[in-house]
């Protein structure tokens, strides 16, 4: 099965109580690329550098099984920048520095060699790319997924509605299903937001897990204790993309299927916090991530003895 990912390609530079690094590859589809290499092959990359972007980290991509036909290159230009310091307790995070370079003309085009995809992953973009993304793509994927945040809920709730309109999944942090929704319970919160078109909902915890949603089901998943957390951005990227990577694999979208693919992505993000940026996600291995999933299975397996 193929996956398209549409997203951001930056660089980043980061400060976490535990280290430091002035420049390093960052971006929601780099994450979720990586992520999801480990399940499934071939993945369509779309997303928009500058002519700064290494020309090695592309080769890395193209070797996992990446396609970047549909990444635009713009040679006089920089690529998206983002900086960020993180507090003592990793959720909370000051934005220092936010430079779109050729992001702000990011109008993503959808080539021959993508039509067809059967699973689509829309990132963290304005809802209006969004839209142009979906209404390119000729034939109904079997599977659509999409990012957002509060920024969008902020600026852009009319696009955000039509958007969340057209896809099947939606993946936001609990604060953002709350302002979403405008219900502080997020079982109430699910309901409101699957009203507005998502069939599934997965509301991520942070520390605390994620939660599923589908017709009344909710499924509850474990967050893998660690003894250090070296850097939690991308990690959200990188479980959407061990998600969608898991289910294009195994090609089945039921409510069973998708348990065992936030598992998957929880594996994959467990390691990403791990080292700065993606570097983690680059070494580990297929036999990694299935020891990383046992012990997700672990945390929640057990027997009542009357």
């Amino acid at each position: 099965m193929s996956l398209l990912i549409v997203g951001t390609m930056a660089f980043d530079a980061l400060e976490t109580p535990f280290g430091k690094v002035d420049r390093i590859i960052g971006g929601s589809a780099t994450y979720a690329a990586w992520a999801a290499s480990y399940f499934t092959k071939p993945i369509n990359q779309v997303s928009i550098v500058g002519g700064d972007f290494p020309e090695e980290e592309m080769e890395a991509l193209s070797a996992r099984g990446v396609a970047l036909e549909g990444v635009e290159i713009v040679p006089d230009e920089k690529s998206f920048f983002w900086s960020g310091r993180y507090h003592m307790d990793m959720n909370t995070r000051d934005t220092l520095v936010t430079d779109l370079n050729v992001l702000a003309r990011f109008d993503p085009k959808i080539p021959e060699s993508y039509q067809g995809s059967d699973y689509v992953m829309l990132g963290n973009l304005s809802p209006a790319v969004q839209i142009s993304v979906l209404n390119q793509l000729r034939t109904r994927p079997k599977l659509v997924i999409m990012d957002t945040m509060n920024f969008w809920m902020d600026i852009a709730m009319d696009d955000l509605r039509k958007v969340l309109g057209m896809v099947d999944l939606l993946m936001v942090n609990d604060s953002e299903a709350r302002q979403l929704s405008g219900e502080y319970s997020l079982v109430k919160a699910a309901k409101k937001i699957q009203a507005m078109g998502p069939k599934y909902l997965i509301i991520k915890k942070g520390e605390h897990g994620a939660l599923l949603f589908y017709e009344g089901k909710i499924f509850s998943a474990p967050a893998l204790p660690l003894e250090e957390v070296f850097d939690p951005t991308g990690a959200g990227d990188t479980f959407a993309g061990g998600f969608i990577g898991y289910l294009s694999h195994v090609d089945d979208i039921s409510f069973e299927s998708m348990k065992g693919a936030i598992i998957a992505g929880s594996a994959m993000a467990s390691y990403c916090v791990e080292k700065f940026g993606p570097t983690k996600l680059k070494e580990i291995s297929a036999q990694d991530i299935s020891a990383r999933v046992s012990e997700f299975i672990s945390l929640a397996n057990f027997e009542v003895k009357a």
